[in-house]
């Protein structure tokens, strides 16, 4: 993991307005299912959902770039509201490009969260990188930050906390199911 202080993962952090998440090992645990009929099946984790959910609550975009083209991702990205959602694209760097000149943002306002050599030009892109704690050890090296939870195991819903801790939050809407 890039050496970053506490304070520096802080200020980097503090300036998100967007986070861009993989598919494929981030939002699932990598595993893909195919039945007779050829149909796929992939999982996907509740709590993350609700990060991503929490995030949105809060101002903070949410989007998806996957080199993989399927329809359970759409239906995810749909039951969580993210509209930001470009699939099947081989060529991460220019969707990131389209993305942030779409919302008028600097790439220093953007995480980006993976888990293999494909998002590793993304991650140092963007303003932060993330990494799920199950990512491949050079991506997990070259990361700003790395979850201790495995993707599709918790990981987004981490790096959500992190993020909405950083900008201060986190708090408030924690103790708002206290109501």
């Amino acid at each position: 993991m890039t050496t970053n202080t506490n304070d520096t993962l802080i200020a980097k952090a503090q300036k998100i307005k967007l986070l861009i998440c993989d598919v494929d090992g981030v939002l699932s645990d990598g595993k893909v299912y195919f039945s007779n009929q050829g149909d796929e099946l992939k999982n996907f984790n509740i709590k993350d959902g609700l990060g991503i959910k929490l995030l949105q609550k809060s101002g903070i975009k949410v989007a998806i770039i996957t080199g993989r083209e399927s329809n359970i991702v759409t239906h995810r990205a749909k039951e969580l509201g993210i509209t930001i959602l470009y699939q099947g694209r081989s060529d991460k760097r220019a969707t990131f490009q389209e993305i942030i000149e779409s919302l008028e943002l600097s790439s220093e306002e953007v995480a980006h969260i993976g888990d293999d050599l494909p998002d590793l030009p993304l991650m140092k892109k963007a303003g932060l990188g993330l990494a799920v704690n199950d990512a491949h050890d050079f991506v997990r090296h070259n990361a700003d930050w790395v979850s201790s939870k495995n993707g599709g195991q918790g990981a987004v819903r981490e790096a959500a906390d992190m993020l909405l801790d950083a900008q201060g939050k986190l708090d408030s809407l924690l103790k708002s199911y206290l109501q």
